[in-house]
């Protein structure tokens, strides 16, 4: 048995080449284990062994990574972006740390939008559900293809994770800040990428903004666009992910003219899923009633 924490690309690559390792995503698990087992801990971060669950809080160094990737993305993805990086964490501060922890709106984001652009060609468009290392590969092999991660703002928030708190500092003066070990919850929203956690809440920060970018990439798709699927699960499409609660329906019929469904499996399974059986079946009757193809 394999056991992980913080390193699940690690694990995916790991498991792939060993023969006879097994990992939770393969059998009902830890009572189960005996004689030699392995753990595989990321020693690129703190605590690598965590007694406690990460129930979403702020990722660490957060103003350094956001301004830093959005130099990245213009000096070096994408030299043809114009963009005020300062000015962008400015402007995302602003929108979370005045506000309660979990009454952020799409619109809280506005700002932030109209300063960051979105300039990939519309008909590469590649939607993705519960398939991000399948993602990264197919993306990394295929040229000319664009996820919402190859956008500006996609590239800069990434997998980050923020909530506003309020912190008592000395001399009773309260201080504003990306502090919070959590975010209560407020209701059901979309499933969260793997490698962050989200609250339930529908006016979290994270997913407000993400909603909101999800949405604007997949009204601006047209041509022909891909969806890759993980039929290694059930449910591969699923009404709440954010594909199917946001991105699916933002698509305009008057621009999109083919929807191509790709369906790629764990490489030992299962196979649960495909274009003919399961969830999978509902998507493609709900594409046959819309004008894509």
């Amino acid at each position: 048995f394999l056991f992980w924490s913080k390193t699940r690309w690690t694990m995916e690559a790991y498991t792939a080449l060993m023969e006879q390792v097994y990992t939770l995503e393969d059998t009902l698990f830890a009572e189960a284990a005996c004689g030699n087992i392995t753990v595989l801990l990321n020693g690129s971060i703190h605590s690598a062994f965590n007694r406690e669950r990460s129930e979403g809080g702020t990722t660490p160094n957060l103003k350094t990574i956001v301004i830093g990737r959005c130099y990245n993305y213009i000096t070096l993805i994408n030299p043809t972006s114009r963009c005020d990086c300062k000015e962008v964490w400015r402007l995302f501060e602003e929108a979370v740390a005045p506000r309660s922890s979990c009454s952020i709106q799409v619109k809280d984001y506005q700002e932030i939008f109209s300063i960051m652009p979105q300039n990939s060609p519309c008909h590469q468009f590649l939607f993705w559900s519960k398939t991000r290392w399948t993602m990264e590969a197919y993306t990394a092999l295929m040229e000319q293809v664009y996820t919402l991660e190859d956008m500006l703002v996609g590239y800069v928030f990434n997998q980050l994770v923020w909530c506003r708190h309020h912190q008592h500092a000395a001399g009773g003066v309260w201080q504003r800040g990306f502090l919070t070990p959590t975010c209560e919850s407020g209701g059901k929203v979309p499933t969260p990428p793997p490698g962050a956690e989200w609250s339930t809440g529908p006016h979290h920060p994270v997913y407000s903004l993400w909603r909101q970018v999800s949405q604007e990439f997949a009204e601006a798709a047209c041509g022909n666009i891909t969806v890759l699927l993980n039929g290694s699960i059930h449910s591969a499409f699923n009404r709440e992910s954010m594909f199917g609660s946001v991105e699916l329906n933002s698509l305009n019929p008057g621009t999109v003219e083919y929807v191509n469904i790709k369906v790629v499996f764990d490489l030992r399974g299962p196979f649960i899923e495909s274009c003919g059986r399961g969830s999978i079946v509902d998507l493609i009757e709900i594409l046959q009633h819309r004008p894509e193809k």
